[in-house]
């Protein structure tokens, strides 16, 4: 009995795999082959290592992803390089493609405006704008992608964990009618 049941099972998952393969032949579909990724062998590690800090200086340091039209291209002939070779060091340094890092730089931002007490009265669009997405829907897509909330519940979050934030802040500078008032030179 045991016998008949596996050679049924067999037989069934036999029909199955025979299906899947004359459907894939029919469409003129191809089983995928893994590969090794050749990016990893076109750039050198010690051009890696390069490339790597002046990336992180154009784009974190110099805050590059502010623009909205910084592109891969602008920036490998900022560097004198080509697209191949920045793909490749942001692919194996940062372990994503070139929009995923700029944009992850640009949610990071917009995550300490969302919280910070002086740009509370900033709508999403105008918080989007600042670090530099090109519209709203883009910049909820990615925050959502990273955070798993939207910037709305982001913000709403940290006010309920944090409500000192709810406080509005001192004004600096001088009182009005204070005594080290501004003396006018005499002419």
């Amino acid at each position: 009995m045991l016998d008949n049941i596996v050679n049924f099972s067999y037989l069934c998952d036999r029909k199955h795999y025979d299906s899947i393969f004359s459907t894939m032949a029919k469409y003129n579909i191809t089983k995928v082959k893994e590969k090794e990724a050749s990016y990893r062998t076109l750039v050198s590690p010690q051009m890696m290592d390069e490339l790597e800090a002046r990336i992180n200086d154009i784009i974190i340091i110099q805050k590059k992803y502010r623009d909205k039209n910084y592109s891969a291209k602008r920036l490998s002939e900022d560097l004198g390089t080509n697209t191949r070779y920045i793909s490749a060091v942001v692919n194996v340094r940062f372990h994503m493609n070139y929009t995923s890092f700029v944009n992850s730089h640009r949610i990071r931002e917009a995550m300490s405006l969302l919280v910070d007490k002086r740009y509370r009265d900033l709508t999403m669009e105008e918080i989007s704008d600042m670090v530099g997405f090109s519209n709203r829907q883009s910049f909820y897509a990615s925050f959502y992608k990273i955070n798993g909330v939207t910037p709305r519940e982001y913000k709403l979050q940290q006010l309920e964990y944090h409500p000192d934030l709810l406080e509005v802040p001192k004004k600096r500078g001088r009182k009005v009618g204070s005594k080290n008032k501004v003396k006018q030179s005499e002419y």
